[in-house]
């Protein structure tokens, strides 16, 4: 087997050459790149239950009664009397005809109608609702692990 000669061929040695062709060397540079991609470090299961309770609620309300209380008057009037607030008194004037020689129009009596708040406290039951969580941790799936898909 014959061995390449080191010395690329060329011509003989003294004679005339055409200029050396210049040796090339590659030069090579290695570039790393970042990519990301998921990968399941665990699972967690959350449950959620509503629970109710049943409960007593107070609040304070108010029961209204109305006094009425008939005042006569007996006086005549020239027209109709409009009925007006005396404090909490609502006065509503009651008229009516009456024959005398002439026709005149007597107010009979006012009706006094006063508004009474009383507080009473007021009980009622309701239901109320309330969520519970609880978050339980799981070991990952295996990606090679179809029973676990």
């Amino acid at each position: 087997m014959e061995r390449p000669s080191p010395h690329p061929p060329g011509p003989a040695a003294g004679a005339s050459a055409d200029p050396p062709t210049p040796l090339v060397i590659p030069v090579v540079e290695e570039r790393a790149s970042v990519t990301k991609r998921r990968v399941e470090t665990g699972r967690v299961r959350i449950v959620k239950k509503v629970s109710t309770r049943r409960e007593t609620l107070e609040a304070d309300g108010w029961d209204e009664t109305l006094d009425i209380e008939r005042v006569p008057i007996g006086q005549p009037v020239d027209g109709p009397v409009a009925a007006r607030q005396e404090g909490d008194t609502l006065v509503i004037p009651v008229l009516e005809e009456r024959l005398v020689i002439e026709k005149r129009l007597f107010l009979k009596e006012e009706l006094r109608v006063t508004k009474r708040r009383t507080p009473r406290p007021r009980t009622q039951e309701t239901l109320l609702r309330r969520e519970e969580i609880s978050v339980e941790r799981l070991p990952p799936v295996a990606e090679d692990d179809p029973t676990q898909a």
